[in-house]
C-alpha cells in the first residue's frame, strides 16, 4: 500500500493533484484544502502522506500535508456511513486539531458547517469519535506542543526522512535542530525544513 509520495508537483486542481515521481509514474491524488492550499508551484518538489482506497471499479489515493491529517482521515472514514468525500470535506472544514476539540466538546452545531453534514449526522459522528479523540495528539486545551507531541512529531518526521533515503544518523542532528527552532511545525513542515537545510549545506 502506497502511504509516502515525493516528485514534482505536475498539476494541481480544485480537489487535488497530479504528482509525478522519480520513477516518471504520474499519481492522480485528491487533497482536503488545507493540503491544497500548502501545495508549492507547479514544477516543485513536494512530499505527501497518501491514503489508498481500493474499491471494485477504482483504486483511490488521497493525500495529506502530514502523518496526522492522514491518521484522522483513516480515523473518519472507519465511521459507519462516513465515505471519504465526507471525510475531506471535514478536513477541509477543521484541522486535526480543531476538530479533535470540536468533537470532544461535542459541538454538533460546528460540525454542521461541513456541506453533507446534519445534526443527526454530527451527534452520531460526535457519538462514534469522542472516545477515539480523547487522549490522542496534542492537549485539546493546550496552546502549543506537549512534549509528547514533540517527541511524535520528531519521530514520525524522522522516520518519513528515512523512507526518502536519507541515513537516520545523518538527519537525527538537522532534525532535532529544526525543531528546536520552531517546535510547532508539524511533521510535513518539519520534514521539508530538513530538506531546505541539507541542500544549504550541500550548496557550494
Amino acid at each position: 500500500m502506497i502511504n509516502y509520495l515525493q516528485g514534482i508537483l505536475l498539476e494541481r486542481r480544485i480537489e487535488g493533484c497530479t504528482l509525478l515521481t522519480p520513477g516518471g509514474v504520474g499519481y492522480e491524488l485528491r487533497l482536503p484544502a488545507g493540503a491544497l492550499e500548502r501545495l508549492p508551484e507547479t514544477g516543485q518538489e513536494v512530499g505527501l502522506y497518501v491514503r489508498t482506497l481500493v474499491r471494485e471499479d477504482a483504486i483511490e489515493l488521497f493525500g495529506f500535508s502530514d502523518k496526522d491529517e492522514q491518521d484522522v482521515f483513516s480515523l473518519l472514514i472507519s465511521v459507519s456511513k462516513l465515505g471519504p468525500k465526507i471525510a475531506l470535506a471535514i478536513l477541509s472544514t477543521f484541522d486535526p486539531q480543531s476538530l479533535r476539540e470540536t468533537v470532544v466538546r461535542e459541538d454538533a452545531q460546528a460540525l454542521t458547517r461541513v456541506p453533507g453534514i446534519g445534526q443527526k449526522s454530527a451527534k452520531r459522528l460526535i457519538w462514534e469519535l469522542k472516545d477515539k479523540f480523547q487522549g490522542w495528539g496534542p492537549e485539546v486545551s493546550g496552546l502549543g506542543k506537549s512534549s509528547g507531541t514533540r517527541q511524535t512529531t520528531f519521530s514520525d518526521a524522522l522516520a518519513g526522512l528515512v523512507n526518502l533515503g536519507y541515513k537516520e544518523g545523518e538527519i537525527r542532528s538537522v532534525l532535532s535542530q529544526v525543531l528546536e527552532q520552531d517546535p510547532d511545525l508539524i511533521v510535513g513542515e518539519a520534514i521539508r525544513a530538513v530538506l531546505r537545510q541539507l541542500k544549504t549545506e550541500g550548496d557550494p
